[in-house]
């Protein structure tokens, strides 16, 4: 986890499972930012299937705040990289970071 001042962290969790069609790349994930009170603000993650995403297909999406949308999995560093900047957008909207 990281925490910036108290008020907002990330937690990642990877777990290395069988390759399937719902996880083509071998890798349970939840990437998420969390404000101060615990309040998932972002999260990358491949834990169930959200709307237009099929059984049997990739079940990779990201949340943020309440809305839920597919994302297309390329490798685990673009999954960081893509991470980050949506996290650095947040904190720049929050006014944390210039």
């Amino acid at each position: 986890m990281v925490d910036h001042d108290g008020e907002y962290w990330v937690r990642f969790v990877v777990t290395r499972v069988p390759m399937s069609p719902e996880k083509p790349h071998g890798i349970d994930y939840s990437l998420t930012l969390h404000g101060a009170d615990g309040e998932r603000l972002l999260g990358f993650d491949n834990a169930h299937p959200v709307a237009r995403q099929k059984r049997g297909q990739p079940q990779d999406h990201r949340h943020r705040l309440r809305t839920t949308k597919a994302y297309e999995y390329r490798d685990a560093a673009t999954l960081l990289a893509d991470f980050w900047t949506a996290v650095d957008a947040i904190l720049r909207e929050r006014g944390v970071i210039p």
